[in-house]
């Protein structure tokens, strides 16, 4: 508010529009883009294909033009080659109060073809002799909402209140990070970083402040990770489970449905390890869709039960808790596992016979949604959580878990989206992380197939084919938030089309806006086979396992990411029978889409997709895959270009603890107190996963 230029008008827009409240949030609001301005042109020269030009000249004339809301004011300018328009359609008083006819300006703007002549449209202008910031090299350009354009905090505006702080400061920015960093990784001071961020001396200058400053981003992210981990290594002692009993062995030797992959049984092994070492387990189990982490899972809760400890699996939907259930029943036949379902929909009368049986220890296993952290559910002895799809869940919801116990349960969180290298590193870089990365045997790839809308007729053929021979057919609709009206009228009117196109069978329809019972039902019927198309939105993408099922189209698939778009493809390819994944968009796509769509007919690799998906998309729109409270907030790093700087950081921070874990020693002060003024929050959720 006090900085020149701001006052506490603008200071409110800028604290409400962009987050900035004190001088270091303005100093870290770095420019988007760069715009070399050593070079002057001549009228002469200026042609509409120009991105930006800058012209050295006098105004001759102002004139206002047109009525209400054309209306605007055009000065004639000058610089002896020609003549061209500068216009500006509002703060007519303040232009022509501040700029005088005669005197000599720089100016800079985008050119545009106005009639058989050019014109520049709210133009930068400078006097002459105020050379300070243009007609010098490598100009900043600032993101400024509509808002911020309204209280003139246009991005030149932002320009000058970082050259007007940055010349204050004199230099005198504290540094972040001490020598034994700076020094060995030939990184330059803070203070010449942010100097050369907002106003760069060369081009070598700029890259080398980008490369500080992403290193700090990404360092102190690292620190912060590896500390929590560490510290809940230390704080909280788990359970030691020390014997593998009859559950396990008998379960292992007659009741697997298949021979485990090499894979399965790495993933065993490492959850053995870590249930039998005393420390809480915190492990990450990534796995593509269909790839066997339910079994896994399974093998976990029989370890526990074997140690009289009860286990719960918490899935973010009714559909996939009770899938899982009835999956679990199915594995365990008559092994003497005492398995219980708990969701939102579970009736009074069986709520209370469920938990009372919990409360005891009679049931072993309960399988649930977010209805398993009411605090009317009371466990014996919860010796393991395991959270299925846990980025659907808020930190704060799966903490309620932990807290039913006196010690920590082991917690095994299980994914199936497959997160990027540079992603898990830092999203969950507290966890261990297992990998299931091959197939149960018998699986066969999914053959993808990319068609137009126009081309209909050809995929009615081939899905009454499949039908004929069997087979079951998804047929998945977008549902986007802000076009959710439209999209639930072509949701219906897709059912009515399919329902008339193929009389002769049954087709049923499942949305997120039907009653619990309703959808239920829907999905039974198709999981009975009752049903041979089910046509939906993306309340199927996770867990509903029909293996009979073995067609997957997806409608307007240009309007949905990679990783939804390989989360829905894994609905089908469960059974022996070749299966198929349709992808069916508008003729006109963009080349971003255009290649989305390419990567998917091309790769059923899940890691692969998920790596393009962030090279295509940036970390941003992954964001979604982040807990609530633990943002993630990059302002200049990327997770998708910067994996080399990640793990130097990465690597730098494990060297840095290893020595000092607690950063008490002298020469890490400065680093311990960074962390804790980025890191100081009220609650240490990085203690509860």
């Amino acid at each position: 508010m006090y900085l020149p230029g701001v006052g506490p008008k603008k200071a409110e827009t800028l604290m409400q529009e962009a987050g900035i409240a004190s001088y270091e949030d303005l100093l870290y609001y770095f420019p988007y883009k760069y715009v070399d301005r050593s070079r002057f042109y001549t009228v002469r020269e200026v042609n509409g294909e120009m991105p930006y030009i800058q012209l050295k000249g006098r105004i001759t004339v102002f004139d206002i033009v047109g009525e209400m809301r054309s209306r605007r004011l055009v000065a004639k300018f000058t610089d002896g080659t020609g003549f061209i328009d500068l216009v500006w359609f509002k703060g007519l008083k303040y232009i022509t109060d501040k700029y005088k006819i005669g005197r000599e300006y720089i100016v800079f703007g985008k050119p545009s073809e106005f009639g058989k002549s050019y014109n520049l449209v709210h133009p930068d202008i400078d006097p002459v002799e105020d050379t300070r910031q243009v007609a010098n090299g490598l100009t900043p350009f600032y993101t400024a909402t509509e808002r911020m354009k309204k209280s003139f905090l246009h991005s030149r505006a932002i320009q000058d209140l970082q050259y007007t702080l940055l010349s204050s400061l004199n230099r005198q920015v504290p540094e972040t990070l001490p020598p034994h960093v700076l020094e060995p990784l030939h990184l330059i001071s803070l203070s010449d970083a942010l100097r050369n961020i907002h106003f760069p001396e060369s081009t070598e200058l700029l890259n080398r402040a980008r490369l500080r400053l992403k290193f700090d981003e990404l360092f102190f992210i690292q620190l912060h990770i590896l500390q929590t981990a560490r510290t809940r290594q230390r704080k909280l002692k788990g359970f030691v489970f020390g014997k593998v009993g009859d559950l396990f062995n008998t379960f292992y030797k007659e009741y697997l449905p298949f021979e485990l992959t090499n894979a399965q049984k790495r993933v065993v092994r490492e959850i053995r390890s870590d249930m039998g070492s005393g420390r809480q387990m915190n492990r990450l189990l990534q796995g593509d869709v269909g790839s066997g982490k339910t079994l896994v899972a399974l093998m976990a809760v029989l370890l526990a039960a074997d140690n009289r400890y009860q286990a719960c699996i918490m899935a973010p939907t009714g559909i996939l808790a009770h899938q899982h259930y009835l999956t679990l029943t199915g594995l365990l036949k008559d092994l003497p596992v005492r398995i219980a379902l708990l969701t939102g929909s579970t009736k009074k009368k069986d709520r209370d016979k469920l938990l009372p049986a919990v409360a005891n220890g009679e049931i072993q296993l309960l399988v649930g949604t977010h209805a398993l952290i009411e605090d009317t559910v009371v466990f014996a002895s919860l010796g393991l959580a395991i959270i299925d799809e846990q980025h659907r869940f808020g930190v704060a919801q799966r903490s309620r878990l932990w807290i039913k116990n006196h010690t920590a349960p082991p917690v095994l969180i299980m994914s199936a989206t497959p997160i990027p290298r540079t992603l898990a590193m830092t999203l969950y870089g507290d966890l261990d992380v297992s990998v299931i990365d091959e197939l149960p045997p018998g699986r066969k790839p999914v053959k993808t197939v990319h068609r137009y809308d126009n081309k209909k007729a050809e995929l009615y053929a081939f899905l009454r084919q499949e039908i004929r021979q069997g087979r079951q057919v998804y047929v998945v609709y977008p549902l986007i938030e802000e076009s959710e009206r439209l999209d639930y009228k072509n949701l219906e009117e897709g059912f009515q089309v399919f329902r008339e196109v193929f009389p002769e069978y049954t087709v049923c329809m499942v949305h997120g806006k039907m009653k619990p019972k309703e959808k239920e039902a829907g999905m039974q019927r198709f999981v009975s086979g009752e049903a041979q198309i089910l046509v939906a939105t993306t309340v199927i993408e996770v867990g509903v396992n029909v293996p009979n099922a073995s067609v997957m189209v997806i409608e307007s698939a240009e309007r949905f990411g990679l990783s939804q778009l390989h989360q829905l493809r894994g609905r089908v390819g469960r059974g022996a029978d070749q299966s198929y994944c349709v992808l069916v968009s508008s003729y006109k796509l963009g080349s971003e889409t255009r290649k989305r769509l390419e990567i998917m007919v091309s790769s059923n690799d899940g890691f692969e997709i998920a790596e393009a998906d962030l090279r295509l998309r940036g970390h941003g729109d992954l964001e979604g895959t982040l807990q609530s409270g633990d943002g993630l907030y990059l302002k200049i790093a990327s997770l998708a270009a910067d994996g080399r700087i990640l793990q130097l950081a990465r690597n730098l921070a494990e060297e840095i603890l290893n020595d000092d874990p607690l950063l008490e020693s002298p020469r890490n002060q400065l680093l311990r107190e960074r962390l804790q003024r980025l890191f100081n929050k009220k609650m240490n959720w990085g203690l509860i996963s």
